[in-house]
């Protein structure tokens, strides 16, 4: 069966994903979390992407991002240039050229409403430290958005976005609560699928629009009424 055509429109919010190939870990040391840091300041030159939030673990990164209106391609070229040369670095430093690939393969990534759903996955990313048991506030990680946001220098937030939906004022204090499980449910099963996070309506639309209606069908056999849960 052909894959589909990944579907990305400027003007809407996206989660973006991408993991280490195999077993392989992406980051082994402080050195190499920074040399993904650096890289990623210099793909924000290449192609100014608006980055809301983002993590890097020790086998996969997280993103929220918001290509302008108009920039369908703004996401893949991003990414595309980012992952590549990650890559050949990666490659390059642990002598490893020609020993297979770094990435699965291309990143992942759905649609996200510009909404409390939208908060919800910024605050689903940078509570990923936490929830992984790597420090004991979210903010103490220094690989990702949550830092620089709260603790950065001016030029280190100037690489941050604001999202169209504004950050509440205890933002810090909100991400080191926990996310209930309906919660994070939802946004694993749209990670896993690339199902669009948002509400009915707006899901409905949007996968129409997209071409992504696939995406809200169960998989497998049909499942019994009683077995749907309706959010």
């Amino acid at each position: 069966m052909p894959r589909r055509a990944r579907s990305i429109v400027g003007g809407y919010a996206y989660h973006v994903l991408n993991r280490a190939n195999g077993r392989l870990r992406l980051f082994r040391k402080d050195a190499d979390f920074a040399a993904f840091e650096n890289l990623l300041a210099e793909a924000h030159e290449r192609v100014p992407l608006r980055i809301l939030a983002y993590t890097a673990m020790s086998n996969h990164w997280h993103f929220v991002v918001w290509p302008k209106r108009g920039r369908d391609d703004e996401v893949s070229e991003f990414f595309r240039w980012f992952t590549l040369t990650h890559s050949q670095r990666w490659h390059a430093h642990h002598g490893t050229s020609g020993m297979g690939h770094v990435y699965q393969g291309r990143f992942k990534s759905f649609p996200i409403a510009a909404d409390e759903h939208l908060l919800a996955v910024i605050r689903y990313v940078e509570r990923n430290p936490l929830r992984a048991g790597l420090v004991a506030r979210a903010e103490d990680w220094r690989w990702g958005s949550l830092r620089r946001r709260v603790r950065g220098t001016t030029h280190e937030r100037a690489l941050l976005a604001d999202p169209p939906t504004p950050l509440p004022r205890e933002w810090t204090r909100y991400v080191n609560e926990p996310q209930t499980e309906a919660e994070l449910a939802a946004l694993r099963a749209c990670i896993a699928r690339g199902r669009p996070f948002g509400g009915e309506r707006w899901t409905e639309k949007v996968s129409a629009q997209l071409d992504l209606q696939s995406t809200l069908r169960p998989r497998g056999r049909p499942r019994k009424d009683a077995d749907i849960v309706n959010d």
